[in-house]
């Protein structure tokens, strides 16, 4: 069969339909591995602690993770355009399945974290490299389409994640998480060895140099601001020495960043990232959008189960409706940008998106399952056309030789927005629940009493306003987010005429 040119652009990767077809399959797993590895785990928690101990720092299971892909995303992006997608997508899924089976075998807490950390590590490539390699495939008419299929992996393993990790941890053994991934992502591997085929660029000796000074100081100023936004107020007070201490260095270190940046020839956060303006104001959309998506994904369950009394797997149920019209309004939201623009389609998404978040605090008290249920699966339809025009939008203001790094800082932005989201909304829940109960008790401590039994009035009405005022802070971000495209962006996204 000849080869024929998918994207009918001079920077696709050259492939046959069947192969094309073949390589999106192996990017869908690879996705799937990431999106599983962040919902799996979090069930089998009583398990691992009561085989390993260490239930103090078992938190740092997630946390480590989640620091590692963040602050790989910038590294990888760049490797990806600098070397090619392949070499980086093959090397990052290689440490993941490393990590996977060290994960597996580990003999304590800290030898399981150590190992989630080199799993994050291979999880930032499979992130950040899989988006842009769909960009890379397919032409802009045709984008929407793998990026509705990759949303929809995301959808299905945020519902099927918990499920799956439940059953592996009850009826088989924890370690059979991170084994699963080992059949499954060596599928994917060879899948991408075999039938990934990039065309030659002509690198030079001088395109091929890496910025690793720049690396090094921007996995460290990551590393350290992101470990103050996780573990301040849970750890340690956000006011106590380490909190400062870490704050200071982290800044300290961002202006060792930006030193090494502007002397480096080819540095891993360029500074067009935020010269253009598409580019900037994409992220710090997307940044708020990372911030927003904080409200329900983490608060949400527990305001079903303590105020609406529903039980673990329905709470579940009234979150995960959104995965289900998330991906259906994203790939619809290729109908409305062609006609009014990728700006002003993702305005209009986040705009409703304010207003639903809006919605939240008045509703009813205690009010019905279907009421959350409702909202969240509007939710759901206006952040797919919100997210996924600016996605492709960016990716199509750019060429081969600079998708990498741009991808990856919109993913890095929306990455770190969810950290900083934890962060703050974590206070403000906290603070409203203290001033409720008289100072006694936080959200968490909520939650694991809800496995004793129904909560007290005075908790079901203190939980409620503090999903309340975490909601209309979610609406806040919606609303930072809109007036970000609406002063910002420019009103037609720059794109490259295709060739």
């Amino acid at each position: 069969m000849g080869d024929i040119r998918p994207a009918l652009r001079e920077d696709a990767p050259r492939t046959a339909p069947d192969r094309r077809g073949a390589v999106v399959a192996a990017l869908m797993l690879a996705m799937a591995l990431a999106a599983l590895d962040s919902t799996i785990v979090s069930t089998a928690v009583p398990q691992i602690v009561g085989d390993l101990g260490g239930f103090s720092v078992f938190s740092w299971l997630f946390s480590g993770y989640l620091l590692a892909v963040t602050v790989t995303l910038p590294l990888y992006g760049k490797l990806s355009d600098t070397f090619g997608r392949k070499p980086v997508l093959v090397v990052g899924a290689v440490l993941f399945l490393l990590g996977s089976l060290l994960c597996a075998v580990a003999w304590n807490m800290g030898a399981l974290i150590a190992f989630r950390i080199v799993q994050g590590l291979g999880g930032g490539a499979l992130q950040g490299t899989v988006q842009t390699l769909a960009a890379d495939l397919y032409p802009l008419k045709e984008r929407p389409k793998i990026q509705a299929k990759l949303s929809t992996v995301w959808a299905v393993s945020a519902v099927a994640g918990p499920g799956v990790g439940g059953l592996l941890a009850t009826y088989a053994d924890w370690r059979w998480i991170f084994l699963v991934n080992l059949p499954i992502g060596a599928v994917a591997l060879w899948m991408i060895v075999r039938f990934l085929h990039e065309p030659d660029r002509g690198t030079t000796g001088t395109r091929a140099r890496v910025d690793w000074a720049g690396a090094l100081a921007v996995f460290a100023c990551g590393g350290v601001l992101l470990t103050a936004l996780v573990q301040g107020g849970v750890a340690w007070p956000w006011l106590s020495g380490p909190s400062l201490a870490l704050f200071a260095a982290g800044l300290a270190l961002a202006g060792v960043v930006v030193l090494v940046e502007r002397r480096a020839a080819e540095p891993i956060i360029p500074g067009w990232v935020w010269r253009r303006r598409t580019i900037a104001a994409v992220n710090l959309a997307l940044g708020a959008l990372g911030l927003l998506m904080v409200a329900p994904s983490v608060f949400l369950p527990t305001y079903a189960q303590s105020v609406l009394g529903l039980a673990p797997v329905a709470a579940g149920f009234v979150l995960s409706v959104w995965t289900l019209s998330w991906p259906v309004s994203a790939a619809l939201s290729q109908h409305v940008y062609r006609r009014i623009g990728f700006r002003n389609t993702a305005m209009l998404g986040i705009g409703s998106a304010a207003l639903i978040l809006l919605a939240f605090p008045f509703l009813p008290y205690p009010g019905r399952a279907w009421q959350p249920t409702l909202l969240m699966l509007l939710l759901g339809g206006a952040l797919g056309l919100f997210q996924l025009p600016l996605l492709v939008g960016v990716q199509s203001t750019v060429g081969w030789e600079e998708r990498g790094t741009a991808t990856a800082s919109v993913l890095f932005c929306r990455q770190t927005g969810q950290t900083v989201g934890a962060a703050v909304f974590g206070a403000i829940a906290n603070g409203v629940l203290a001033a409720r109960l008289g100072g006694a008790g936080d959200l968490d401590s909520v939650t694991r009493a809800l496995d004793a039994g129904p909560a007290p009035e005075a908790t079901r009405r203190a939980v409620a306003d503090a999903v309340h005022a975490v909601y209309l802070g979610a609406s806040c971000a919606a609303a930072l987010a809109f007036l970000v495209l609406l002063f910002l962006a420019p009103r037609r996204f720059p794109l490259l005429k295709e060739q």
